[in-house]
């Protein structure tokens, strides 16, 4: 069994991610001495406490990062900034601080100044997730086989860097490392136009007349299904993912608006071939996904 990574592993937030980094650490081994529980709430604490996942909890985030050499930030990343702002006074030096969050240039922005010199930062996203949240909804292969991206800002400690990736790596991840700009731009149309248009019909769905609606979720075929499921995520995480990556979201909502008035424009006027075009092209790239065994 390999040597863990960190002695003291500090997980800010504590709900389907952290949970299950906790987790992966518990049953694996390679990753922690020792996992320190940070939550919002008493009770949350609590609740890790009774699944043992956890060494330590601790209700003030100041004190749980005390002598830590790895810090995680697990909460929604609206909450970033304010608990940047606590805890970087406590950081020990040498100290790696990352993240779960799936915007990158505002939690660069948000936790980046309140660090103090000699703390590494080095920015990740697993792209891992399920529409449950919090202690009891992570489960310790919600990474294997999928990707973490990791956005070190130019002249980061490559040391840590390497240790983050080994991180992921020993907790089933596929990792890759790319630009925080681009990386917005990649999860806008990959992850966030897809929840975002997922709330908006099952939006659309609940406005309907109720003999309508009722109709709608008695008869619900397998893609509102999908719909729903991916509508059931955590309302206040995705509000935080939606403001913090504002531009590049409505960038592909303006693309995706476009070619769906195209689409609405071929069916008004019988254009057959240029629906099954689209119908192929969509065939063609979830054969892709799954070749990738990502789907």
């Amino acid at each position: 069994m390999p040597e863990p990574l960190f002695n003291r592993l500090v997980l800010l937030g504590f709900g389907l991610i952290g949970s299950s980094i906790a987790r992966v650490a518990r049953e694996r081994g390679g990753i922690a001495r020792t996992v320190v529980a940070h939550a919002r709430t008493q009770a949350t604490l609590d609740r890790v406490a009774e699944l043992g996942i956890a060494d330590e909890c601790e209700i003030d985030p100041a004190r749980a990062v005390q002598g830590a050499d790895c810090v995680i930030f697990c909460a929604p990343v609206g909450a970033y900034a304010a608990l940047a702002e606590i805890v970087g006074p406590h950081l020990a030096p040498g100290a790696i601080v990352s993240d779960v969050g799936s915007t990158k240039q505002s939690v660069i922005r948000d936790i980046g100044p309140h660090l103090p010199d000699g703390v590494h930062f080095v920015p990740a996203h697993p792209m891992a997730g399920t529409e449950f949240s919090g202690p009891d909804a992570g489960f310790a292969d919600l990474f294997k086989g999928r990707w973490c991206l990791l956005t070190p800002a130019t002249g980061t400690d490559q040391d840590a860097v390497s240790r983050i990736r080994l991180f992921w790596e020993r907790a089933g991840a596929m990792v890759s490392v790319m630009d925080a700009a681009h990386h917005d731009r990649v999860v806008a149309i990959v992850s966030h136009l897809p929840h975002l248009i997922a709330f908006t019909i099952c939006g659309t769905a609940d406005d309907l007349a109720d003999e309508t609606r009722k109709e709608v979720l008695q008869f619900a075929a397998s893609g509102f299904r999908d719909f729903t499921r991916i509508a059931a995520s955590d309302p206040t995480m995705w509000r935080d993912v939606f403001l913090n990556n504002r531009e590049a979201l409505l960038e592909m909502l303006a693309r995706f608006t476009e070619d769906a008035q195209a689409m609405a424009r071929a069916v008004r006027w019988g254009d057959a071939a240029y629906i099954e075009d689209k119908v192929l092209r969509g065939r063609k790239i979830r054969q892709a996904l799954i070749d990738l065994n990502q789907a």
